[in-house]
């Protein structure tokens, strides 16, 4: 109906949907933690996106495109993820505790979360 007051309010309001706090009164790096968030966030859905595609894909050769993009999200998941991870080192002590370990996924977490308490 008023799309220029629309228009403007949209502008206004998005970018600080990551923010639960006044974003005025986050310092700088938490608001870099919460965009980096906001983008681990974005490739993990996208890798999601991707794997729904391939699941139902039928041609062949778009399948091996879809699978190739994919690939890129992992790697923008993963840079993601260390760039958090080195910011926080509880968090980070925390999942060396539980990522890539043998046994049970539920024990390791308990012992890792009991590391940094």
């Amino acid at each position: 109906m008023f799309p220029f007051i629309t228009s403007q309010l949209k502008t206004i309001f998005m970018g600080f949907e990551q923010y639960h706090e006044p974003a005025n009164e986050l310092s700088d790096e938490t608001r870099t933690f919460a965009r980096m968030i906001v983008s681990l966030t974005e490739e993990a859905e996208a890798i999601n996106w991707y794997e729904q595609r391939i699941s139902v894909e039928k041609n062949k050769e778009a399948k091996a495109i879809m699978a190739n993009a994919q690939k890129e999200e992992f790697k923008h998941f993963g840079m993601d993820l260390e760039f958090l991870l080195r910011q926080k080192p509880d968090w980070a002590k925390i999942l060396k505790g539980i990522l890539f370990k043998t046994g049970n996924i539920v024990d390791n977490g308990e012992e890792a979360e009991e590391s940094v308490d």
